[in-house]
């Protein structure tokens, strides 16, 4: 694929198999995963190339935004993401930012983070950091996305990239703009979910329609301006939709943020 770390990719596969949480796709698993990678990466960087080095301040409430799954500051990814680091790599160039990175965690301060945007840059140089990102990226937001689609019933390919997609910008725990609760919401606007017997492609088009309603008007005023600016992308996965290609099937051709992809 050239997109994930091999070791990383070889790692998640494996655990899909032994938990079942590939939900029985078998080989179709890693078509699945590479074309939610490039999705993902055009959504957070403009490119279907995973950026690992990639570092700043979007100004939309969570501090820096960096890598590939834009792991924040102020939410806690990040954190989590150099504390794995560390574990592998003592004393790795972005240690010492631990201590800021508890203290800014829940806020969108950047206090004591200076020069980690240099630093950045330099870890991902290392495939030991590539490889970090990968596990976190899989632990946080594929795995969880992977059990609530098997919790849902949901098995299309375009299903399981739209919970997989919204949870990395929404998260998955249990406050209001979560993914968890748009899941919610949408069962209950179609009384209902595929594992209960409703049409997936009706309860997908319910999904896409309340994620998009939030991101217009979130919870978290925090993220307001931030969300509304990125519409885009929830419209561009409701593109996939209108299109028919719930298996993404290529090319996949989406527009966002006024530029056009094809892969």
């Amino acid at each position: 694929m050239g997109l994930l770390h091999p070791a990383a990719l070889l790692a998640w596969l494996l655990a899909a198999v032994l938990s079942g949480c590939a939900g029985g796709f078998g080989a179709g698993e890693a078509r699945q995963i590479e074309i939610e990678d490039k999705i993902v990466s055009v959504f957070e960087n403009s490119t279907p190339v995973v950026q690992y080095a990639f570092i700043g301040n979007l100004k939309d409430g969570r501090g820096y935004t960096a890598g590939r799954a834009g792991f924040t500051s102020g939410t806690g990814d990040m954190l989590e993401l150099v504390r794995d680091y560390s574990a592998v790599v003592p004393g790795n160039v972005l240690a010492r930012y631990l201590p800021a990175l508890r203290r800014v965690n829940g806020s969108d301060s950047v206090a004591g983070l200076e020069g980690l945007p240099q630093d950045w840059v330099l870890a991902a140089a290392d495939p030991r950091f590539v490889a970090a990102q990968d596990r976190v990226n899989d632990r946080l937001y594929r795995q969880p996305a992977r059990k609530l689609a098997a919790a849902l019933g949901v098995k299309l390919p375009l299903s399981r990239l739209a919970l997989y997609e919204a949870g990395i910008q929404h998260g998955l725990g249990d406050d209001f703009d979560s993914v968890n609760k748009i899941t919610e919401r949408a069962s209950a606007a179609v009384a209902g979910t595929p594992a209960k017997g409703v049409d997936e492609k009706k309860w997908l088009q319910a999904f896409l329609s309340e994620r998009r309603k939030d991101l217009l008007n979130p919870a978290d005023k925090a993220t307001a301006a931030g969300w509304a600016a990125s519409v885009s992308r929830a419209d561009a996965v409701q593109s996939l939709y209108d299109t028919g290609n719930f298996k993404l099937d290529g090319p996949i051709r989406i527009t966002v943020y006024g530029d056009s992809f094809s892969f």
